[in-house]
């Protein structure tokens, strides 16, 4: 009797392991080179210590596309998968990324923005965009121009805005299928920006889009907000690395935005001064008093727990540009914390955008 209950129970172990869970992580990468700006690269060192650490660590890396598509069909997502992505059409993704990851058999996908393709030396032109496809690399929709998606132009009205977003993704898409033969619907958003009106434009589209916030794609999120890590810059640290491949999704039941602790907004924009909420209810009360939450530039920002939700504010207001809170919780399993991600774009105390990037 003994040995049958224990038989049960190691059954029931291993196949409680063996679950797929419904999340996985995008990596995100501009330039691999020694040579390009610091703040949008990672060195080839850097990025081959990255790369083995997976290896190392039986990860799989499959294409974004199969990871979109298990999405779109609420299918289960296995655990310690990883897809890679890169941005901004760089040359260097096909002199250094490309020969690294071919080597190892690894697919990737790359995010252009097609008006900068073949324009200098910075970045690849069509033959080498065709080559990689050839060798299965997924070439996708960085928007045509890499403009701001959400801020309209002086004395452009909604609707020209929406007609001019909706022509930057649709002559991006056209371009890529006219040089390659086909493209994929999935982009990126230019910087990383999006507000509600962009991620409407993006699902009538139909494409699922992905952001530059840190976090972790899961099948319960937004498919027009889907989160990649960014590596390069500051954020090329092997153990940085590590802690956010094995990060997890924060398992939420909804996220909600306030201007205050009583006025309710669906705004992703703000204004320079401001200091918006957001709120966080997770699926489970105790892992309130787990979570942590902080903000780009100023560290550990305070959290209250009310009603079975956290609400977390930024110390000090916002200044004009991309600002991000980031939550994390430790999971309960060894180096592996939860990690949730929200950005906010600020506008001067007017509502003007008043600088580029």
């Amino acid at each position: 009797m003994m040995l049958t209950v224990l038989r049960l129970v190691l059954v029931s172990f291993i196949a409680a392991c063996a679950l797929p869970t419904s999340a996985a992580v995008v990596l995100l990468y501009h330039h691999v080179s020694d040579k390009t700006p610091k703040s949008t690269s990672i060195s080839p060192a850097a990025f081959e210590a990255q790369m083995d650490y997976l290896q190392a660590n039986h990860f799989t890396v499959v294409p974004l596309l199969e990871l979109t598509e298990k999405l779109r069909k609420g299918e289960p997502l296995p655990d310690k998968t990883v897809a890679i992505t890169f941005d901004d059409s760089y040359v260097s993704v096909y002199g250094s990324a490309f020969p690294r990851l071919q080597k190892r058999g690894w697919p990737f996908t790359f995010f252009v923005n097609t008006d900068a393709v073949g324009t200098g030396k910075v970045f690849v032109n069509w033959d080498q965009l065709r080559e990689m496809a050839k060798a299965g690399v997924t070439i996708a929709n960085h928007s045509s121009s890499h403009t701001h998606l959400p801020r309209r132009e002086k004395n452009e009205t909604l609707a020209q805005w929406r007609a001019r977003i909706r022509a930057e993704i649709n002559q991006a898409q056209q371009k890529i299928i006219d040089e390659i033969g086909s493209a994929p619907k999935v982009m990126a958003y230019p910087f990383g920006e999006y507000d509600h009106e962009v991620q409407r434009i993006a699902k009538q589209l139909g494409y699922i889009a992905f952001g530059q916030q840190s976090g972790v794609l899961y099948s319960e999120g937004d498919l027009q907000s889907v989160p990649r890590f960014p590596f390069g810059g500051s954020f090329s640290d092997l153990d940085d690395f590590i802690l956010k491949v094995n990060s997890k999704a924060m398992p939420l039941k909804a996220v909600e935005f306030f201007d205050d602790q009583k006025n309710k907004t669906n705004s992703l924009i703000v204004r320079a001064g401001e200091k918006p909420w957001l709120v966080l209810t997770p699926n489970d009360p105790a892992l309130l008093k787990k979570i942590n939450c902080f903000a780009t530039g100023q560290g550990a920002i305070p959290t209250q727990i009310m009603n079975n939700q956290l609400w977390a504010q930024a110390n000090t207001p916002l200044t004009a540009g991309r600002t991000r809170y980031n939550c994390t919780a430790y999971s309960g399993e060894k180096g592996r914390f939860y990690w949730y991600t929200q950005q906010w774009l600020a506008t001067d105390k007017q509502g003007n955008w008043t600088y580029r990037d």
